[in-house]
C-alpha cells in the first residue's frame, strides 16, 4: 500500500532527524581518522549511522511506491516531500 504524501514526510522528518544525530556526533567525537574512537562511541556513530540508512532507505522506496502509485514523476515528489519536510508552511490563521 503506498504512503500518503503527509505519511512521506513524516518520514523525511524522521531520516533528517537521524541524519542531524550522525553529524552532531562526528562533530563531537572528531574525524576517526584523527583522533581514535572508544568501542562505545563507536558503537554510537554506527547505531545512529545504520538508523539514518535504514530511514532514509524506506522513504526513498516509499516516494517511489507513491509516485507509480499517483502517476507522478517520482523526483517531483520527492522534491515535493523534502520542501514539506523541511520547509513547512506556517498554520493559516484562524479567524475568531
Amino acid at each position: 500500500m503506498a504512503h500518503t504524501f503527509e505519511e512521506l514526510v513524516e518520514m523525511q522528518r524522521a531520516a533528517d532527524q537521524a541524519h542531524a544525530q550522525v553529524q552532531q556526533l562526528r562533530d563531537q567525537y572528531g574525524p576517526p581518522t584523527r583522533v581514535a574512537w572508544s568501542e562505545q562511541q563507536t558503537a554510537t556513530y554506527e547505531t545512529a549511522w545504520r538508523a539514518w540508512r535504514d530511514l532514509a532507505r524506506d522513504v526513498q522506496a516509499a516516494v517511489t511506491e507513491h509516485a507509480q502509485a499517483e502517476g507522478q514523476s517520482r523526483t517531483e515528489v520527492e522534491a515535493g516531500v523534502k520542501k514539506a519536510a523541511r520547509h513547512p508552511e506556517p498554520p493559516e490563521p484562524q479567524d475568531e
